[in-house]
């Protein structure tokens, strides 16, 4: 027989052992040809330098849905309980801002020598001590602002104003002063002290948490108006930084009202006097309460005159009129031997060189 390789007719003239001897050496048996793995590269791999078309499927693929979303739940919950351990043992975590506490008020009646001058309302301001404040808002000016350890210079300019704003509204708005709505100043104070603001005005006490006049300035419509003159303001204002987290705002300003009886008598009109009060307010702002613009009314010392030393100041003040003096009796007593609320009645006498000039 021939040899597996020769063609029936023989090996081509002019060709030493003809074209099979170039390719003899590369020629496969039947073994290997059936062993061989065919690949077809895609049009994507042909393109990337015949990258393997064939990828090793790894053990996650194979892992069914419900197992792959439970392993996500579990890793997410370990994410989540690190992160809040961290948050707790972190010794450099942001220190939290101090809770609000509740509105410390003294209230001091100034009791005259003698009777309450009387007269034009303009007239009586220009020979007092007032003469040199300045009238209503203009008076209550704020001073430079500069930047703390831990408060940008638009933050402290942020307390402030809205302390500037609270003075104003709890002092100077005629609706405020004459009992009206007290609504204005509402809306600017934090809502951890509402509900003793709203008390304070529902139920006034003299204990030295519920004095609706520890907030602001009013007086009882039924026996005093405002007289036809602007009120008269001179104080100033002061910030500390309490803590890292907290602003403080001292505000300490006299304020002079020319007031005049509510109902005079028929045929006579009515003379106005002057009433003077003098509030020191301490503020409290976090930085909720900036962002907010809420504050923190903390300490309200007041002392107003003229007035009588008995005269009830927790639901509104009580001037004493042209003409009129004070009540003989100094401050009510007190037992300092009674538990249960205790009274906060103090008095003062109204220095006289604090009344108008003769």
């Amino acid at each position: 027989m021939d040899g597996p390789g020769d063609p029936p007719e023989g090996t081509p003239e002019g060709a030493p052992g003809g074209g099979d001897e170039e390719y003899r050496s590369v020629v496969f048996d039947e073994s290997f040809v059936r062993a061989a793995r065919l690949r077809e590269f895609s049009a994507r791999e042909r393109m990337d330098d015949h990258a393997p078309a064939v990828r090793t499927r790894h053990a996650w693929v194979r892992v069914s849905a419900s197992r792959q979303v439970l392993l996500l739940v579990i890793l997410i919950t370990l994410a989540f309980g690190t992160a809040v351990y961290m948050g707790l043992r972190h010794p450099y975590k942001e220190p939290r801002p101090p809770t609000s506490e509740p509105l410390r008020v003294t209230l001091v009646p100034l009791a005259p020598h003698d009777a309450v001058p009387g007269g034009d309302a303009r007239a009586l301001l220009d020979r007092s001590p007032a003469a040199r404040f300045r009238d209503g808002t203009d008076g209550v000016t704020l001073p430079a602002v500069r930047r703390t350890q831990n408060f940008s210079e638009s933050l402290v300019m942020a307390a402030l104003a809205t302390a500037k704003e609270y003075t104003v509204k709890s002092a100077l708005d005629p609706a405020v002063l004459t009992g009206g709505s007290q609504r204005t100043v509402r809306l600017l104070l934090t809502p951890d002290q509402l509900d003793q603001f709203d008390r304070s005005f529902d139920k006034p006490a003299d204990d030295g948490l519920h004095e609706a006049t520890g907030w602001l300035v009013r007086f009882d419509p039924s026996q005093v108006a405002l007289a036809d003159a602007p009120v008269r303001v001179q104080g100033a204002f002061s910030v500390t930084e309490a803590s890292p987290a907290a602003l403080e705002v001292s505000a300490d300003h006299t304020f002079v009202y020319a007031v005049r009886p509510a109902k005079p008598g028929s045929g006579q009109p009515a003379q106005a006097s002057l009433f003077t009060v003098r509030r020191i307010l301490k503020f409290r702002f976090d930085r909720d309460d900036l962002q907010e613009h809420h504050v923190q009314v903390l300490q309200s010392a007041v002392q107003a005159g003229p007035e009588s030393c008995s005269a009830d100041d927790a639901s509104y003040l009580r001037p004493l009129l042209a003409g009129q003096r004070a009540a003989a009796g100094g401050p009510a007593d007190t037992d300092p031997y009674t538990t249960g609320v205790p009274q906060t009645a103090l008095c003062g006498s109204l220095a006289r060189g604090a009344e108008p000039t003769p």
